[in-house]
């Protein structure tokens, strides 16, 4: 007896001690890449029962042990599992799982989750009580880019291409590395990258919609070759003297926009834009998913609580009729159009159509038929694992807009309200750059990115070739890189002398300093006929210490981009020399951006 009395109280013992060590923690589960909290989330003790989910602020608390390790799960996501130790906050960043689609989330009223068996269904499909949505592998697509190189301005005397102001690449690839992981090649495209930046550029004081300027520095990356800057300023208007605006928004609602950082972010990004609209503004919604239909009817932008409650009732589930989509929104467009106005559709999607006319190639003819209507089109892109990036890219080239991608509430604000003009008001449409250069002084030059924007020489005079389009304050910016006659350099390549042709020669202008001709074609937003304009650049090259700040701050985001692509011509290019720059010329940054890509940059740098 006295035995079964001193055993119950060393287990009565041991089990206060248990108690005694036993403590609250707390902490909040979110998405790696929206940094949104996420609910539902089951949270264990491993090799114990104790378990709880995390409520709908993605927060959580429970009873643990010094010793005890917490793992971390959802459907989706990939597991994760975290030490205690002393800690009494944990807070935890789940990323999204790539994997085969193999089973379906449901979820009902109550916010519960469970695993279903894979029907055979596309995409995600509405179910009585709740939603059910797939889990996808990775599908991106993007445009496969043949990088440019050097050319000779002997035989190549002339570089045209296409002005372009997109910047979806920067913030896509930003979003690939807040996620832990370097972009793909092809998701990197250096103009853009240089282009999400807004540069101290002279707006033009004469009248015209776009001022120029150029600059001549040492490349960072190879202190024997040169950089040439070319930057093109459109001008500013007042909010209160743009045009009237007729708006279509275009809403991908098929069932691959259902997640926070998809529809739910398009909801949000579309009732900032919604707050932006004046009395004479309007806006219809078309939605597209197994198919189109109008969700509002064209409405005065007085009407914002009227406009944001029909963005509110949008839900995500079906498949993506996208073509259908765009074909109803042109359509609404016209029937509404505003002469002398703002005419355009604004599309948010992944992109990931896969009803009717879907390819790349149906695309590319939808549109260029429908902008012939004078309807522009601005694409911007949601979602990831299944972005297609090639298709939207196409379609702001072909419409006669531009491509944002918008990964976060804080890009969606950068696209909808700081930089409302630029994105959504054209000054100057089928912008083409075309540049000259003097072989008595240039011995090679390379074309630094817009691989997909890239026109013949006889383009730039025909004004039935597309150009791009600037909007209201923005800017372009163009780098070359330039090889100096009598600099030997291995990079450039050489050509044996012609056996059977003429080995051409130049002499022409080696007296002259002038190191290029620069020249530009842009027309009105309501005319078909072009103006030309061009500036000569001077052989006069200053160290890059010695160049403006912008210059310094684009050059060290190109060499960024060089080393993401792995490019053949990063030279010696380095993560830790162009983060010094940028740090160096990063100036007035009210917004954050260029402090945001250095951090980036130190991101990118530990993760290569």
């Amino acid at each position: 007896m006295k035995k079964l009395i001193l055993l119950c109280s060393l287990i009565f013992v041991q089990l206060t001690i248990a108690q005694a060590t036993e403590r609250k923690i707390t902490g909040q589960v979110t998405d790696n890449h929206t940094k949104q909290p996420i609910a539902g989330v089951t949270v264990s003790v491993l090799k114990t029962s104790k378990a709880v989910s995390t409520d709908q602020q993605g927060n959580y608390s429970l009873m643990v042990d010094d010793k005890d390790v917490l793992q971390f799960a959802m459907i989706g996501y990939e597991t994760k599992t975290m030490k205690v130790g002393k800690r009494k906050l944990i807070n935890v960043s789940l990323v999204v799982a790539n994997q085969v689609l193999e089973e379906f989330v449901v979820t009902d009223k109550a916010g519960m989750l469970a695993k279903v068996s894979q029907p055979a269904v596309q995409n995600s499909v509405m179910i009585r009580g709740g939603i059910i949505a797939p889990r996808q592998s990775n599908t991106e697509s993007y445009q496969d880019i043949e990088e440019n190189g050097f050319k000779s301005p002997v035989k190549d005397p002339l570089s045209t291409f296409a002005a372009d102001v997109d910047a979806a690449s920067y913030s896509n690839v930003r979003r690939m590395i807040n996620a832990g992981q370097l972009p793909v090649k092809d998701a990197v495209r250096v103009e853009e990258l240089i282009n999400y930046f807004q540069y101290n550029l002279k707006a033009p004081t004469n009248g015209d919609p776009v001022n120029m300027l150029t600059e001549l520095a040492t490349a960072p990356w190879n202190k024997e070759h040169q950089l040439l800057r070319i930057a093109l300023k459109a001008k500013d208007i007042p909010s209160a003297k743009l045009p009237a605006s007729n708006f279509v928004f275009l809403i991908d609602v098929s069932g691959s926009m259902y997640g926070p950082n998809r529809l739910p972010l398009v909801k949000s990004s579309l009732k900032m834009l919604v707050d932006q609209l004046r009395d004479q503004d309007q806006v219809a919604i078309v939605t597209y998913a197994g198919s189109a239909g109008v969700k509002l009817k064209s409405t005065a932008g007085s009407q914002k609580m009227t406009i944001k409650q029909a963005i509110d009732e949008l839900e995500a589930g079906g498949s993506t009729a996208g073509g259908a989509g765009l074909k109803m929104a042109y359509q609404i467009a016209r029937e509404q159009y505003k002469k002398e106005g703002n005419n355009r559709i604004i599309l948010a999607s992944d992109g990931d159509f896969n009803v009717g006319a879907s390819s790349d190639k149906d695309m590319e003819d939808l549109i260029s038929k429908e902008r012939e209507s004078g309807v522009h089109l601005t694409v911007l892109g949601f979602g990831m694992g299944n972005l297609k990036d090639s298709k939207m890219e196409l379609l702001a080239n072909k419409g006669h807009g531009n491509y944002a991608y918008i990964d976060n509430i804080s890009e969606a604000r950068k696209a909808m309200v700081t930089e409302f003009g630029a994105t959504l008001f054209t000054v100057a449409k089928d912008v083409k750059i075309q540049v000259e250069f003097n072989p008595a002084y240039v011995q090679a030059y390379r074309l630094v990115g817009y691989e997909n924007r890239l026109l013949a020489a006889e383009d730039f005079n025909n004004d039935a070739k597309l150009g791009g389009d600037m909007g209201v304050g923005h800017s372009v910016t163009a780098i070359y890189e330039i090889v100096p006659v009598g600099v030997k350099s291995s990079i450039i390549g050489t050509v044996d002398p012609l056996k059977y042709q003429e080995n051409k020669t130049s002499t022409k202008g080696s007296l002259n300093k002038e190191l290029a001709t620069v020249k530009f074609r842009y027309k009105d937003p309501d005319s078909d006929k072009s103006k030309l304009q061009q500036v000569v650049v001077s052989n006069q090259s200053k160290s890059m210490e010695a160049a403006s700040a912008d210059f310094q701050f684009a050059s060290a985001v190109a060499e960024f981009g060089m080393l993401l692509r792995n490019s053949d011509y990063k030279q010696g290019s380095s993560f830790n020399a162009l983060i010094a720059r940028a740090k160096a010329a990063k100036g007035k940054d009210d917004e954050g951006y260029r402090a945001e890509f250095i951090r980036m940059a130190e991101n990118a740098r530990d993760l290569d």
